[in-house]
């Protein structure tokens, strides 16, 4: 069973619409949107089975240049 996850990204000024092309080249969100407020895009991912989730966000996206901070809301229950 996959872990899904959100993860709200806050990008260095002028470089949102690289890091979100960047984020598409590499396939690993389900959804991705841009965002206003105190981070610029929101991403929903699934983290496969058996993956650590810091682990596969610290190597799969947070290597990105561009990223300043991300913010990872873990899910448990679909309703």
């Amino acid at each position: 069973m996959t872990t899904c996850v959100f993860v709200q990204i806050r990008c260095r000024p002028g470089t949102t619409y690289s890091v979100a092309e960047e984020i598409a080249l590499r396939e690993i969100h389900s959804e991705l949107y841009s965002t206003s407020g105190d981070y610029d895009l929101l991403m929903k991912l699934y983290i496969p089975s058996g993956q650590d989730v810091g682990m596969f966000i610290n190597e799969n996206l947070l290597t990105i240049d561009g990223i300043e901070r991300s913010l990872t809301t873990m899910t448990f229950k679909v309703f």
